[in-house]
């Protein structure tokens, strides 16, 4: 049993979490500038562009679907839902991804480039994030058997989670999960065409994952007894796996000599 008695709040009303999060934008934003200067055909203009929308568009449909998903609390407390607290990593992957497709619209990027660039350095970025959330106690797990001898208990007033209960540890579960697929993600870099492939298998992997560990996960019945990101990752399941079976096709990277 891993007892945390971290305090979540780093200085003033200021939570841990909320710096894991900036962290994980961080390297987001300092991945893809990487790969500009390792030769990638965009623009360092093109990044920070991306960037500055990418980021409001995933904190406004972020919060969106958690205010969906939490409507009978929002609807009482109409004021918290202008707060930072209740970002969802669906909201924040799906609405950058959506933002950043309307810029690439307007631009001369190709968008399946940009994000198969990108997806390695999202799922990094998860794993920071989910620090973030094993600080703050949220995205906390059920309670665990007595058996499990890596169940958490929590005890300290300002966490999230239920305190002197052993949870399941889901955000380090989640945080094991992400950084296998990073690895996997980067041996997979140049083999699929065409553009966008990467993410997309990006996208399946990450939802079949949230559809099983949601099951481990405490939180609130969205549809047919299922948490809404369960519902959003076989939706996303439904349509990412068909293009990537119809379209996804592997080529031969071939070996240059140092």
């Amino acid at each position: 049993m891993i007892t945390i008695g971290i305090d979540p709040i780093a200085f003033l009303n200021v939570r841990w979490y909320g710096i894991m999060v900036a962290l994980a934008v961080l390297v987001v934003v300092l991945w893809m500038l990487r790969e500009v200067r390792r030769g990638a055909n965009l623009s360092y203009d093109t990044i920070l562009t991306a960037a500055l929308i990418g980021i409001p568009s995933a904190v406004i449909i972020s919060k969106l679907l958690h205010v969906i998903d939490r409507w009978d609390y929002y609807i009482v407390n109409p004021g918290q839902i202008f707060g930072f607290e209740g970002l969802t990593i669906y909201g924040a992957v799906l609405g950058a991804a959506l933002g950043i497709w309307i810029y690439s619209r307007f631009s001369n990027f190709r968008f399946g480039y940009f994000v198969d660039l990108v997806a390695p350095a999202t799922i990094l970025a998860q794993a920071v994030g989910r620090v973030g959330c094993t600080i703050n106690g949220c995205c906390y797990g059920m309670e665990a058997p007595a058996w499990l001898p890596w169940s958490v208990v929590y005890t300290h007033p300002e966490s999230y989670a239920p305190l002197g209960v052993a949870l399941h540890p889901t955000q380090l579960y989640e945080i094991v999960f992400c950084l296998i697929v990073f690895g996997v993600l980067l041996k997979l870099r140049g083999h699929f065409k065409p553009d966008g492939s990467l993410f997309l298998t990006y996208l399946s992997l990450y939802s079949l994952w949230r559809v099983g560990i949601d099951f481990l996960r405490d939180g609130t019945p969205f549809l047919f007894g299922l948490h809404q990101a369960q519902v959003i990752g076989i939706i996303v399941l439904l349509i990412a796996i068909p293009l990537l079976v119809l379209r996804t096709r592997w080529i031969r990277v071939e070996s240059r000599a140092e």
